[in-house]
């Protein structure tokens, strides 16, 4: 009787895990689905967010490509507003054309990020 009880209980709590872990392995692919599904969403060609920075609660200033052009933008709840235009020199920081050329995930070989994290570590003496 006690045995019979005891298998219960570790079937249960066995059914109780891989219940759990079909959860996660559900809520992982839906991420990367809807992941995937926004980037193919913001994948414009033509217009691009370069810099947002909250103002306020439902505010918030957008710096927007479009072409050659750099508009300055104030979005609010409901309305949004050009503030400026911008050329290229007028702009301090760069670091966007990186991402938008695809330099943003480094073209090396999980080998060899691991061997240059090796390098790093200091070596066992003995």
């Amino acid at each position: 009787m006690l045995l019979s009880s005891s298998l219960e209980n570790f079937l249960q709590l066995i059914g109780a895990l891989l219940i759990f872990a079909f959860v996660l392995l559900v809520t992982y692919l839906v991420t990367k689905w809807m992941g995937g599904f926004q980037n193919t969403r913001t994948n414009n060609k033509n217009l691009k967010v370069i810099e947002t920075i909250s103002v306020g609660p439902n505010k918030m200033i957008s710096l927007i490509q479009s072409g050659e052009v750099f508009l300055v933008v104030s979005i609010g709840k409901e309305e949004v507003h050009l503030l400026a235009q911008l050329t290229r020199e007028q702009l301090t920081d760069f670091s966007f054309e990186e991402t938008a050329a695809g330099n943003t995930f480094s073209q090396e070989s999980f080998q060899e990020i691991f061997t240059k994290l090796k390098e790093k570590l200091p070596k066992k003496q003995g």
